[in-house]
């Protein structure tokens, strides 16, 4: 399967509008913890390194579809509405270009991808911790309408809710864990009338105490993330019931960058 011969049609995705509110199922691994108890590991995240991009795609599908064929070969493939309005591919955490460029030539010989480009750490520009915080949350805004499905990052129809934060950060040059739980304990616990743009907020959705759902915080009590199967990502209100009275705690991963 490559990205050349796909089907290509006029992109739609700006128009999806959002649905009504849902019940929610687990989403991502579950974790038994206390509320908001220390983690183990300090909230710096290791700065992604080279990445492949590639792809095209105007149909959200087609992109969707090449992220799964390239997961199905064990690599962490992650699709994303770039600024040009198409849908493109990325995948890999590479020490150095070397690495990254012999790992593109082995696909393309084999005729798993065609063309392609090498995504420099340098890409990810920060300007200031502020800046940083902005830029995700308008990556993960720009997801907004897409559909859910459990237990895919990038699964042919659209994100669980780790696999949204995972993609926004790393779309960011951030190398967060794959899991809500690894996510949960790779954070440093904030509280939440000290939550800022880009912060991780975490649920207890099933019950009890176990982590099961995580969404981005954007801001004025409101957070992104992506509901049960069947939902679409979407924004949503911390003062919401449902969410209030499931709320496990906060991480950040930003601060003192």
């Amino acid at each position: 399967m490559t990205a050349g011969n796909l089907p290509m049609r006029h992109c739609q995705w700006k128009s999806i509008i959002l649905t009504s509110l849902l019940v929610f199922t687990a989403c991502g691994h579950q974790a038994t913890i206390s509320r908001d108890p220390t983690p183990k590991q300090s909230g710096q995240l290791a700065s992604l390194g080279y990445s492949i991009q590639v792809g095209a795609f105007r149909q959200l599908e087609n992109a969707a579809g090449f992220a799964r064929a390239l997961e199905r070969r064990g690599l962490d493939a992650y699709y994303f509405a770039d600024r040009d309005g198409l849908f493109k591919v990325r995948f890999g955490d590479f020490a150095s270009i070397d690495q990254a460029r012999e790992k593109a030539t082995q696909l393309a010989s084999g005729g798993t991808i065609e063309e392609y480009f090498i995504v420099r750490p340098d890409r990810y520009h920060r300007y200031g911790e502020a800046v940083l915080r902005g830029r995700i949350v308008r990556t993960a805004e720009g997801y907004i309408g897409l559909p859910y499905r459990w237990g895919g990052v990038s699964a042919e129809k659209g994100f669980d809710c780790s696999g949204l934060t995972m993609t926004v950060y790393r779309l960011n040059g951030l190398n967060l864990p794959r899991s809500s739980k690894q996510q949960y304990n790779t954070g440093t616990p904030i509280p939440r009338s000290g939550l800022r743009e880009g912060d991780l907020v975490f649920f207890a959705t099933s019950g009890g105490r176990k982590v099961s759902h995580v969404g981005i915080y954007a801001g004025n009590g409101s957070f992104i993330h992506a509901p049960r199967s069947g939902g679409k990502i979407r924004f949503e209100s911390l003062s919401n019931k449902y969410f209030r009275q499931r709320y496990i705690g906060a991480r950040t991963y930003l601060s003192m960058r």
